[in-house]
């Protein structure tokens, strides 16, 4: 297979995957340059490092749609804050809109190369984890897109982590609503789907299906959540404090939605695990959209449930 050539590019022919450079961005935080040979670029990684002697275990957190230069999980969701007192280096990429952290089949007019299961699972953990001297003890986590990435990757690669969190997540990509969900994801940033995983009745969206491979999760911790779309009171202050409050309302009105579909997801998703008699812990919030605020209200719970598998304490 060839591909056109992505932009920004590392070099005019990039065969080998390393560590570029790194950048000093603020205490505890610091941002790897990595040259991927499988996206053909730099994929900038930030890594807040955690507290205490190491060697540590490794937290990958991955963004929601739209994946910008610096994880909203620093900008918004608060990681910095609620884990600079915690026994984990967190390693958070940048860069995957609309991608679902998948490889996909063909390049992407508009959303470009992504190579993203490879350069997790593979050309990412040698480097961020030699360079952390990290215990070797792995859990990855997500909110929203980044919530099905994370149990993709989890399904796709038994024994590979411990735990795997989902936030306000779909996991389903093969039945009626997991393929509409997809196409959302993708086509909302422009994408093509059908350059992802083929057209919806191609074997990689089954493939894909963390229902169908639920199976290959037994025996990582599980941790699940949503909320119901009704704004809870973090919802109704941001609104009241957002510039636009027009704009933050609309924008709110699709929260409603979206996290609504992200409960039937969550839902459907644990009944499965449960069908299979594989333990996760389930949490089902009264109120909250889907938006930051409430996002950054599910870390906690996470981390209880991720700490426990990583041997560290989850205070």
């Amino acid at each position: 297979m060839v591909w056109p050539e992505p932009t920004p590019v590392a070099e005019p022919t990039v065969l080998r995957t390393h560590l570029a450079s790194t950048e000093f961005r603020g205490e505890g935080w610091e941002r790897l340059n990595i040259v991927s040979a499988a996206m053909r670029r730099v994929v900038p990684v930030d890594v807040l490092v955690g507290s205490g002697s190491g060697p540590r275990p490794t937290l990958y957190l991955l963004d929601g749609v739209e994946a910008q230069p610096t994880s909203d999980w620093i900008t918004k969701g608060g990681a910095r804050e609620f884990f600079a007192d915690k026994p984990v280096d967190v390693v958070l990429t940048s860069g995957g809109v609309g991608s679902m952290y998948s490889d996909w089949q063909r390049y992407d007019a508009k959303l470009g190369l992504n190579r993203w299961e490879t350069f997790l699972t593979e050309e990412l953990p040698p480097i961020v984890e030699a360079h952390l001297g990290s215990s070797g003890r792995r859990a990855i986590a997500g909110v929203s897109m980044g919530a099905q990435g994370a149990m993709m990757l989890a399904q796709r690669h038994p024994g590979r982590y411990r735990a795997v969190a989902g936030m306000s997540g779909c996991y389903s990509t093969a039945d009626e609503v997991g393929r509409a969900v997809t196409r959302i994801t993708v086509g909302s940033r422009g994408g093509n789907v059908e350059n992802l995983w083929g057209p919806p009745t191609s074997p990689e969206w089954m493939a894909h299906d963390s229902l169908l491979g639920a199976e290959s999760l037994r025996g990582t911790a599980i941790y699940l959540s949503a909320a119901t779309g009704f704004p809870s009171v973090p919802d109704l202050i941001s609104i009241a404090q957002s510039p636009d409050i027009l704009d933050a309302l609309g924008t709110a009105g699709g929260g409603v939605a979206l996290e609504a579909g992200a409960r039937d997801c969550t839902a459907r998703f644990a009944d499965r695990l449960a069908q299979l008699d594989i333990p996760a812990t389930v949490e089902y919030t009264p109120t909250g959209l889907h938006a930051w605020p409430d996002f950054s209200a599910q870390l906690g719970p996470a981390w209880q449930t991720m700490a426990g598998a990583l041997g560290v304490a989850g205070e």
